[in-house]
């Protein structure tokens, strides 16, 4: 009798699971959104500017006859594109769609791309006959490291909020599962079972 009720709670608390699943798949960034916008914005920036002598940062991403005559070296060449797919590209699809796992990967990207910046001004530095490090390489190695720290605390904010909620849905369960054994163990107590099945008559006497 209480089938039709039982199927409509299962309905719902099955909408309210896929809701809580689509919101732990996302991110809230705040006032981090506005940070990580300007920080991209800087980026872009610092490819156009100088990178090392006359060569810029859209100069290295090509490997013109510019960054030829200025001795680039392939670091800073794969830190460039490092920052432009991982720096650029993908934290604005992770502001746009605010979906944790593009976060994850724009992390991952710019965290790689703070240890190849580092190696690239090093290589500038120690090039014999070539000229040093420019502005454009400073300031997007030190903007990628800015944006791996806030990626970082973005992500773990959302993961702690995932664990914690997972946490919660297993007690809510478990709850719900002794609930229902101490239900059972009542009624048995009481005596309260089942009754058998009336089996049909034919009538005769």
């Amino acid at each position: 009798m209480n089938r039709p009720e039982n199927d409509g709670w299962e309905s719902y608390r099955a909408e309210i699971e896929a809701a809580e699943r689509k919101v732990a798949g996302e991110i809230q960034p705040g006032a981090r959104a506005m940070v990580v916008a300007i920080l991209v914005f800087v980026l872009l920036v610092s490819l156009i500017l100088p990178h090392t002598g006359g060569a810029r940062g859209v100069d290295v991403l090509a490997g013109d006859d510019v960054a030829i005559r200025a001795g680039i070296a392939l670091p800073s060449r794969i830190f460039s594109w490092l920052a432009l797919v991982f720096g650029v590209g993908f934290s604005m699809l992770a502001l746009l769609t605010r979906r944790w796992a593009l976060a994850w990967v724009a992390l991952a990207g710019c965290g790689l791309a703070s240890a190849l910046g580092m190696l690239a001004v090093w290589s500038r530095q120690t090039a014999f006959g070539h000229p040093g490090p420019g502005i454009g390489l400073i300031l997007g190695w030190i903007t990628v490291i800015l944006l791996t720290f806030h990626w970082a605390r973005v992500v773990w904010t959302r993961t702690a909020v995932q664990l914690a909620a997972e946490e919660q849905r297993r007690r809510e369960a478990s709850e719900r599962q002794s609930r229902t054994l101490l239900e059972e163990v009542d009624r048995r107590e009481h005596g309260e079972q089942t009754p058998p099945p009336v089996e049909p008559t034919d009538g005769a006497s």
